[in-house]
This record gives structure tokens, sequence and C-alpha cells, in this order.
């Protein structure tokens, strides 16, 4: 079977490619960004993304999307890609998470049980330029510093704090063993020990609220979700109903057209297709749960219009259960600029960019094929001990420190499939590169305002439909 031959440059090469890179494109370049004359309709752009959605839960995303310039921009990766097609780039690909916003980062247990801070969602990642998601995330900062009552010099602190964590780690990176680079990982401990060295002042009072916050987190699995999500019926645990954002499936088959029994053999068969993807320990460990129900629930607010399943199973007896997540993946939003993927299958693609990524996965990460035609889905534990940062709490000095702990994680991330010597020799030892992204997440966070204040406009002359509040 013929493979295609995989280059080895030696160190000195990888470094003048960085270089070479520098030359190509100067780190100034990102300075001064400015909205292309032909830039499409932001609300345009959200509205055919709304054609491929579930109907009914389309206004719940537009509603979710109204309340702030910061919940416009976690919804609005699509808008986001279409301008980052324009940005200056360097030639430096790796894979990219594609939606890398300060909120799809938080912690989440490893195989091991050890909480680990790490990105944690994927439906957009597809390899492409490593400027995509440093852009994607220090705008971010800005936008939610805004929205937290910062000043626009505290904004463009968390923003700078963010670049130069990401350019400090990949310099440190460049120096590893390519094993060390792989192995690297941040757990939640050794977040919260950093975050008190570096507030003193506040040291108590971050340290007690950092606790709080795992220690909910570690209560969140199966169990937990057990207690919150179903309802005792006829002896046995069932989920419950909370429309619109808890739908059974027994309460939906009809509007499918489907019987109970055609219900009951389409989850057979995707769970069976599911199962195939997983290594064979997994499998046999999946096994031996038995799919007891199965329900439609809204998540997030990008996500939100797309199919997004919760599978109740049960282990031992009723008080072992197991919560899968099985989540539509479509095209990525790149997919639109970028080469397509290799994947034909988006759930799978989701699935290995995921595991390029991250430091550790879900043990029970798997994908597979809808029922009905054109529809792919990629399956994942629905709570296991995750957690996520309030950033609607944090002071700029907590926001600060968050943002050099995601850029350390992007960099990580973007290490382990990307060359990090040859980016580390791009971004070089000074703050320019610093100071040129951090101006256009500023720029990108004006931009996003405006079509925030646009979006809102559409909903108030009755051009898009929203539902507040759900």
């Amino acid at each position: 079977m013929a493979t295609g031959k995989v280059q080895h440059p030696t160190l000195a090469e990888r470094r003048e490619v960085g270089k070479a890179a520098r030359k190509r494109m100067p780190r100034s370049n990102l300075e001064g960004w400015q909205p292309a004359p032909d830039r499409s309709d932001p609300v345009a752009l959200l509205e055919e993304q709304d054609s491929t959605r579930e109907p009914d839960l389309v206004p719940v995303r537009h509603g979710r999307m109204m309340v702030s310039p910061f919940t416009f921009y976690r919804g609005g990766a699509k808008i986001m890609a279409a301008d980052l097609s324009t940005l200056p780039r360097a030639g430096l690909d790796v894979q990219l998470c594609g939606d890398a916003h300060l909120s799809n980062f938080g912690v989440y247990a490893s195989p091991e049980r050890t909480l680990l801070f790490d990105l944690n969602d994927f439906d957009e990642t597809l390899p492409g330029p490593f400027e995509y998601d440093v852009a994607r995330l220090s705008a971010s900062f800005v936008v939610a510093a805004r929205d937290n009552g910062f000043s626009e010099a505290g904004a463009r602190q968390t923003a700078t704090r963010s670049i130069a964590a990401y350019r400090e780690a990949m310099a440190d990176f460049a120096q590893m063993g390519t094993l060390d680079v792989w192995y690297s990982r941040l757990d939640a401990d050794e977040v919260i020990a950093r975050g008190i060295s570096s507030t003193n002042k506040h040291r108590k009072k971050v340290a007690t609220r950092a606790e709080k916050l795992l220690a909910k987190a570690r209560t969140k699995d199966s169990m937990q979700a057990l207690s919150k999500l179903t309802e005792v019926k006829d002896g046995h645990h069932r989920i419950v109903s909370d429309p619109p954002v808890i739908v059974p499936l027994r309460d939906l088959a009809s509007t499918f057209g489907l019987s109970d029994d055609e219900v009951h053999e389409g989850l057979l068969r995707l769970l069976r297709a599911y199962r195939a993807t997983l290594p064979d320990d997994r499998r046999r460990l999946l096994e031996r749960f038995e799919m007891v129900d199965v329900a439609r629930k809204v998540v997030g607010v990008g996500s939100v219009g797309t199919r997004a399943w919760i599978a109740l199973f049960r282990g031992r007896d009723d008080d072992d259960p197991l919560f899968l997540q099985v989540k539509q993946a479509t095209r990525s939003v790149l997919e639109d600029h970028l080469p397509k993927s290799r994947f034909r299958q988006p759930g799978e693609r989701v699935v290995q960019g995921q595991r390029i990524m991250q430091a550790a996965s879900d043990i029970f990460l798997g994908w597979t094929k809808g029922v009905q035609e054109d529809i792919y889905y990629y399956w994942r534990q629905l709570r296991d001990m995750k957690g996520s940062a309030p950033i609607e709490e944090m002071d700029l000095q907590r926001m600060t420190y968050y943002a050099g702990v995601c850029g350390w994680t992007l960099a990580r991330a973007h290490a382990r499939s990307g060359d990090a010597v040859a980016l580390a020799a791009y971004l070089g030892s000074s703050d320019r590169f610093d100071r040129a992204m951090t101006d256009f997440a500023a720029r990108y966070a004006d931009q996003n305002e405006r079509d925030h204040s646009a979006f809102v406009e559409a909903v108030r002359s009755g051009r898009i439909e929203a539902v507040e509040g759900v």
C-alpha cells in the first residue's frame, strides 16, 4: 500500500520557515484591519445558517444572541470566519479549533479522573492558519471585557495578555521534545496555584472562588444528571419533559412521522454505528450499558437549532447511569473559505480534531451518521466533571490572568499539530505580534458591536424572529 513520504526537516530548516514567513508577511500587516468593501450582510449569513436548523429552535438562538455583544459574538462564528478569510496570514497551518473564544475553554475530567483545563468545543475544527484562532480568542477578550464594563485600556490589556501568553508558550514548546509537547497539559489545581501566586492582594478571595468552581465541576457527572434530568415512571428513570429546552423523543416521534417501533429500530442502528467508531476496550465498556431513553436538549448559543440529543443508559441498575450527548455535526464554517475537510463525515472531523488538540479526550468520543440523509452526529459524555469560568463575574485582574491561561492552552493545542519551531521563529521574542493582533482584536470588537446592533434591529423590524429569556 502506497503512502506519502513524511518530511523531517532539521531544526535550522524549521526556524528558517518561520523567519521566511515573517519576511513574506510582516507581523505589522495585522494592524489596521477594516471590513472588506463587499463584506456580506452579517444577518444574511445567520439566516443562511438558520435555513438548515430546527425551525422551532431558531428563534431561541436569536433570543440568546440578542442579549449582548458577547452572546452575539459567541453565536457569530460564521460571520467572523468570513472576515478572517481576508486577514493576512503567514502560511503556517495548525489544527484550528475554529471557534476559540474565551468561553470555549474549561475544565473536564481526564480518563484518569484528573481535572484538566483545555479547549472544549470543536464543532468548527479544521486545519488552517494559526492566526484565525488567535484572532478569535483575542477579540473575544475585548468583547467580554467591554461587556463587563472595563475601560478600553483594560479590555486591550486582556487581549494582549492572551496573545503574549500564546507567543511565550510557543517559544517554550519550540524548545521541548516532541513527546514532551504531546504530553503537556494543565491540570485545574495548577491553574488555581498560578492564579493565587499572581494575585497576592486578592489571594484568599481568588482561591476560595476557584476551589468552589472545581468542587462544583467534580459533582457534574451522570449521577447529578440523573437527579436533575429524569423522573421516575413505573419504577424506572426517564428523561423529564421541559420544552423547548428538553423534549423527550417519546413526545417528538409523531413529529417525524415515525412509529414507536421505527424509533426504537432507528436508535439501535445509530447506537451500533456509533459503537463501531470506538476502540475495542471502550466498545466493550459501552456494551455493559443499555439505552433506556432519549431526548432533544437545547445547548449553547451558536449551536442552538442544530440537532442535539441526550441519551440515558442504565448499567447494573437504575442507580448506575450514563448520559451521552449526541450532537449534530455540520460543515465547519471555515470550509466556506479554506480547503474542505479530508473527512467526509463531519462527526469524524470533529472527533479527530478534538483528539489532536486536547491533552486528553472523553473515552466515549465517537461519531455516526443520522437516520435521515445528510445528518451527522458526534457522541460524548454529557457531564464528565465539566466546568467553565464565570466570565461575567470576573474583574480585570482575574480576566487578565484567565487570558494568559487560555493563550497558553491554545498554543499547546497548536503545537501538537503544527510546527512549534517555525511558529516561534515567526512570532519572535518582541511584542510586535502582540501589538498588531491587539489592534485587530479591538477593531474587530468594534465591528462586532455594529453587527450586534444590526441584528437587534433585524429582530425589532420583524425581519427575523426571536424568543428571549429561554
